[in-house]
């Protein structure tokens, strides 16, 4: 019997250690490794009683299989989330980034690329699951086995407590904290005090304190006082209204997460705190700015979109020169920036915030050009003023833009931009949110320079290329969101959100099908443009010969006779036809492409199709 069946034998017919050893195997064709592989795990199983436990040996050999140290403390981290939980890729990313698995020399950006790539192996093992979350974000999930399998490593070395989402009302007996405790994990629980005689004494290697989502309101002084090591701490979404002072204790303390603390109003002065790295007090009810902050300036992370927050002390942002990270409320008023603050924060990569007014904006814009690094996601908020966002530097590189609250702002760029510069503006962005802008009646505005208002002029070809999320939210005077002339650009625009746009008549502007038909034809970005006219009478036969006259088909075309031969012809000529464009115009009624010889269009080959109707339940 080959070595390979005799693996899968050894797998016991279970389907996931099936997978999971294949993806451990996988490219690899010499057969003494698989023979290999198989003495390894007939050694593992021969040395454990029981099903559970030969399971969790098969499901181990993958997990010793992983060459990068990194990737299996990433992958034991995903243990401290609950059974069955839908883990957000980028949370997930932070938190490594948070616990040092990942190394932060480099960029922010860098270090989500590692995060991804790391993914990406436990992914192709087949120790996570890739999955899409109720949220509709890119998240993992562990399968109940293989996070079995990554519990048992934990019980050992290195030691975890993980009771995660239990619905636990108190913290565990004390004698379950020992010394060699590196990781705590009481996320989702229903703790509301830490009893004095359950407090643990002895935590002398613990690193990580996890107690998110516990409706806990105090936190006893003792408790930071014998966690020497502690470096991430995680209190969010918990209902504590302050912290002791003794956090100055945690001299090894580099993230601190209260993240939706939405009782806590003050905190302690933090100057003791030098190791701190990242500082999250996202809808907290605080009013100042922590004491001691300006003693920080190890900081990369601070999120301080704080509704409540009266002031920024002057003289604070301009000492905390290795932020990559930082957010205000754009919509506290209070908070307003100035440039000059801003300017010492070379490398800044994500930013919201709000300025004053356009002079402050403009002199923030003159400092990024300044700087070798540039951003590549901000939100932004203004007085009433517009902002020229085609001019900011490097505006190719952004990936996220998000504008609220600009009174004065009518449109994001307009075209005569283009015809100025010889960048492609906005070839990089993926996500576009617009919020309450009462005066935005244009996403591209069409001015005098560049034509009338029945020509088609053309944005740049990488312009919106990457787009895939448009989000826009109390617009009152907008009434049409995409012009026609832009839809070639929008090949990878996956959502549209539209919410309180009361004016809004139009998603794609209503051009006729012949202006877009025309317009395409102009820019030569296809090889053939086909345009049908279904209309309210629809035809299987009348739409098949318009397609196939357009396909200049002759001789080989029966122009009677079984439709299901016409549709296969079709379909096979529409195949070979190249890179093309289908235009479907006027359909009022669900129309079936299988019967009419239309293949499902791919990406992969270039080929667009597109229908335009009257009724929302076509599509």
């Amino acid at each position: 019997m080959p070595t390979l069946k005799l693996v899968v034998k050894e797998c016991a017919g279970l389907p996931l250690t099936i997978v999971v050893v294949a993806g451990t195997m996988k490219g690899e064709d010499n057969p003494l490794v698989w023979k290999n592989a198989l003495g390894e795990l007939k050694e593992r199983i021969g040395k454990v009683e029981g099903v559970e436990a030969e399971v969790i040996e098969r499901l181990k050999f993958s997990f010793d299989h992983l060459k990068d140290k990194q990737a299996k403390h990433c992958f034991l981290y995903c243990t401290v989330y609950p059974e069955d939980f839908e883990i957000e890729m980028d949370e997930l990313i932070e938190c490594w980034i948070e616990e040092g698995f990942i190394d932060d020399t480099g960029t922010r950006q860098e270090m989500k690329g590692k995060g991804l790539t790391i993914l990406k192996k436990l992914e192709d093992n087949c120790l996570l699951e890739n999955i899409i979350t109720k949220l509709g974000r890119f998240g993992v999930k562990m399968h109940d086995a293989v996070r079995d399998m990554a519990l048992s490593i934990t019980s050992m070395n290195p030691r975890y407590i993980v009771h995660a989402g239990l619905q636990l009302k108190e913290l565990p007996k004390r004698g379950q904290w020992s010394p060699d405790i590196e990781k705590v994990s009481l996320m989702h629980n229903s703790i509301t005090e830490f009893p004095a005689d359950v407090l643990p004494t002895k935590c002398q290697l613990l690193t990580t304190l996890l107690l998110r989502g516990n409706p806990v309101k105090a936190i006893p002084y003792s408790l930071f006082m014998n966690m020497p090591c502690l470096s991430v701490l995680n209190l969010s979404f918990t209902k504590i209204e302050s912290l002791p002072n003794s956090i100055s204790e945690l001299k090894n303390l580099t993230t601190l997460l209260l993240r939706g603390c939405e009782e806590l109003r003050g905190l302690p002065c933090l100057s003791m705190l030098q190791e701190l790295k990242k500082l999250d007090l996202f809808r907290t009810k605080i009013e100042e700015v922590p004491e001691g902050m300006d003693m920080l300036i190890k900081l990369r992370y601070i999120d301080l979109e704080v509704p409540t927050l009266k002031q920024i002390p002057a003289g604070l942002l301009p000492k905390l020169v290795h932020l990559q990270h930082l957010s205000f409320d754009v919509n506290n008023e209070k908070i307003s920036l100035k440039a000059e603050e801003m300017e010492p924060l070379k490398k800044l990569e994500c930013f919201t915030g709000r300025f004053k007014d356009i002079s402050e904006f403009n002199k923030f814009i003159s400092s990024m050009q300044q700087s070798k690094k540039s951003l590549i996601k901000y939100y932004l908020g203004l007085g009433s003023d517009l902002i020229p966002m085609f001019k900011t530097p490097k505006i190719d590189k952004i990936v996220t833009i998000g504008v609220h609250n600009w009174e004065g702002i009518e449109c994001v760029v307009s075209l005569s931009s283009f015809a100025s510069s010889s960048a492609h503006p906005f070839q990089s962005l993926e996500v576009l949110a617009l919020f309450n802008l009462p005066k935005l009646n244009a996403l591209i505005m069409k001015d005098a320079e560049t034509g009338s208002a029945t020509t088609s002029p053309l944005a740049p070809s990488a312009t919106f290329s990457h787009l895939k999320e448009i989000t826009i939210e109390r617009c009152s005077s907008m009434k049409t969101l995409l012009p026609h002339w832009l839809l070639p650009n929008l090949q990878n625009l996956e959502e549209i959100s539209v919410d309180s746009c009361d004016e809004l008549v139009e998603i794609l502007g209503a051009a006729t099908s012949e202006h877009i038909h025309n317009d395409l034809l102009k820019q030569q970005r296809f090889e053939r443009v086909i345009w049908v006219t279904i209309s309210k009478e629809f035809n299987v036969m009348k739409v098949q010969d318009d397609i196939a006259g357009a396909l200049k088909l002759k001789e080989d075309w029966p122009r009677e006779g079984d439709m299901l031969r016409r549709a296969a012809i079709l379909s096979k000529m529409l195949k070979n036809t190249g890179k093309h464009v289908l235009i479907l115009d006027d359909v009022w009624d669900k129309v079936s492409l299988e019967e009419v010889g239309i293949p499902e269009p791919s990406g992969s080959n270039g080929c667009k199709l597109m229908l335009t109707t009257r009724s929302e339940h076509v599509c």
